[in-house]
């Protein structure tokens, strides 16, 4: 019998990779070939050691990007021929079985299929960057130029805020943050921060602040360097306590509306104004990044087989500023 190969965790800070056997389809399940998949840095992360708001069980089989290519479909599946490319929420997995109203199709003969890979990361920035209805002409703030950052960017700007300001404690992530559109990019531990925001902002402070680093100092500084009446999206999960907040000086008297942006917040059936589903949102990234209109192949620092695993996971462990998007590779012998 074929074997499979996926990711565990089988304990706090351990990696593996495990065999399975893959099993016999059903009539209405589709047995789809794992092309690459992204690992989601902050929040694998942060499941993988056990951080603040992020106590997971184990053993626990990660991740929630995939592009894969159909092998083998179940008499009851219509819609799809062996080699089409498909998109799913499936893990760190060579192969996977699902059923055909889960996948979503990839053109792939316009789009790499690690550059497609992006498309559920940018669906979960593109739900926090819905939140703040952005208005063309509005001054917007990222905070924060992981790649949940890099991508909220983008979106940003797609959605039109003018300007689009990056702000981040690593130099080589804000000339990242240039070359994909940033029209200001500052660092907060210079002296002169506050007055290069005001001037970017036109002395109004941003309009829209998103925070996109997840470490509770950086929700103190999004509400204080936030805009008359600003709206404040958390769109990264927060690991720890944000302490000594003053809510009047920097919340109430300022008007701030602050939005919690979390991916599981979402409509289950129906998109509306600001408020979309993850399939929906999912389809508008895979045809943004196609259409070219979204710049993900930069974002790219790290490519590694899916059997080196392990080793992908040692260096997002020790949290190097420069790694950003780690795609992980399978069935690259196919």
């Amino acid at each position: 019998m074929i074997k499979g190969q996926r990711v565990i965790w089988p304990s706090r800070a351990k990696v593996e990779i495990e065999e399975f056997d893959l099993p016999i389809i059903k009539s209405d399940e589709v047995l789809i070939a794992t092309e690459c998949t992204l690992i989601s840095p902050g929040t694998e992360r942060a499941f993988l050691l056990g951080l603040p708001n992020a106590q997971g069980r184990y053993p626990s089989r990660p991740g929630y990007s995939n592009i894969g290519k159909v092998v083998e479909f179940g008499k009851d599946v219509s819609g799809y021929k062996v080699g089409d490319r498909v998109a799913t929420t499936h893990g760190h997995t060579s192969h996977y079985v699902a059923t055909g109203s889960r996948l979503l199709k990839v053109n792939s003969s316009e789009v790499a299929a690690e550059e497609a890979v992006f498309f559920n990361l940018g669906a979960i920035a593109l739900q926090g960057v819905r939140k703040a209805s952005i208005e063309l002409g509005e001054a917007a703030l990222v905070i924060g130029q992981g790649l949940i950052g890099l991508l909220a960017l983008q979106l940003a700007r797609l959605s039109g805020a003018v300007p689009v300001i990056a702000a981040d404690l690593t130099d080589s992530r804000l000339e990242l943050s240039k070359q994909i559109g940033a029209d200001y990019t500052l660092n907060p531990e210079d002296t002169d921060f506050s007055e290069r925001l005001s001037e970017a902002s036109m002395g109004k402070g941003p309009v829209v602040v998103i925070e996109a680093t997840g470490h509770p100092d950086a929700i103190s500084t999004a509400l204080t360097v936030a805009g008359w009446s600003a709206r404040v999206v958390l769109l990264a999960s927060t690991r720890g306590e944000t302490p000594k907040v003053n809510f009047y000086r920097d919340v109430h008297k300022k008007g701030l509306v602050i939005y919690g942006a979390h991916n599981s917040i979402r409509p289950r059936q129906e998109s509306s104004a600001n408020f979309w589903t993850s399939e929906d949102d999912s389809r508008l990234m895979l045809s943004l990044i196609t259409q070219k209109r979204f710049n993900v192949a930069p974002m790219i620092s790290h490519r590694v087989p899916g059997h080196d695993a392990p080793k992908a996971y040692q260096l997002l462990m020790e949290w190097n500023p420069e790694l950003l998007g780690v795609v992980l590779q399978w069935n690259t012998d196919n």
